[in-house]
């Protein structure tokens, strides 16, 4: 199948490694020159320009530019192709982005590929980036059947746990998995470094290990991926912080109160329901 590719970053890169993998024809946009000779040379695609134009004949097309960048890629992406050609995004927030497009383009299916690293640009593409991972797929009653069965049969051979949801749902879900962790992350690193004496942040930042590691891990990551998690999904991530400001309220009461009893209750209940999360 011949499948483009809008934005070579570090999913759009990955995509186009497995895919062309698996034997699909891969053209690839991006906006920088630079960017489409690296993923020629890296094997991401087998062709990439500047101009959408490449995309013409193309049976599915990955948009994964940065969400603010979606539907104005999508307008201009509409004169080239054909109107069987299925369009489809990893956008990490799905409602704003399903009312957006879904009425620009009929053969549209909203996705999420919950995978990533730190790191960003085609130089982090990676192979089997998306094995064994939950895929979203959020297709509304309109979206057609032939659309969704086609994204999903490309999508099965890259080991990837498909899920279909609402739009709505995914964020509401993605807000309390994904979308929290990073701003309580970033907070982590922020707190931190609000520490007044030098030779303390210097101990700390020496002393860092892997419960550090780990926890500051999704904070520490892409700037702007953060900042759209917050923008475009404003409600969600605010209800959710609002209620995690209601757990750390709660632990400081215990330990302002030496309630250690009802601490450790509260840490053995975390202890238990954190398997379910981990699936």
């Amino acid at each position: 199948m011949k499948i483009g590719i809008v934005g070579l970053g570090l999913i759009g890169g990955s995509l186009g490694l497995d895919l062309r993998s698996l034997g699909h024809q891969v053209l690839g946009v991006s906006r920088q020159e630079r960017t489409c000779k690296i993923a020629v040379a890296r094997g991401a695609t087998d062709e990439a320009a500047t101009d959408l134009a490449l995309l013409a004949d193309t049976d599915l097309i990955f948009i994964c530019t940065p969400i603010a960048h979606m539907r104005s890629t999508v307008s201009q992406l509409i004169p080239h192709i054909s109107l069987e050609t299925i369009l489809t995004d990893v956008g990490s927030v799905k409602a704003s982005i399903v009312q957006e497009i879904a009425p620009l383009w009929r053969n549209f299916v909203g996705g999420h590929p919950m995978a990533g690293t730190t790191e960003s640009g085609i130089e982090a593409a990676q192979h089997g980036l998306f094995a064994g991972n939950p895929y979203v797929l959020t297709p509304t009653e309109t979206t057609p059947s032939d659309a969704i069965a086609l994204l999903e049969s490309i999508l099965r051979p890259l080991q990837v746990r498909l899920h279909r949801c609402q739009p709505e749902a995914h964020d509401r879900a993605v807000a309390w998995i994904s979308h929290l962790p990073v701003m309580v992350s970033a907070s982590l690193i922020a707190a931190c470094l609000s520490e007044a004496d030098p030779d303390v942040i210097k101990l700390a930042q020496a002393l860092a290990s892997s419960g550090f590691r780990d926890t500051s891990r999704v904070g520490g990551g892409n700037p702007e991926l953060g900042l759209m998690m917050a923008r475009y999904n404003r409600a969600e991530v605010l209800r959710s912080l609002l209620v995690y400001r209601e757990q750390l309220d709660r632990i400081i009461h215990e330990i302002d109160h030496e309630n250690w009893t009802t601490l450790e209750e509260t840490f053995q209940q975390n202890q238990a329901a954190r398997p379910k999360f981990m699936k």
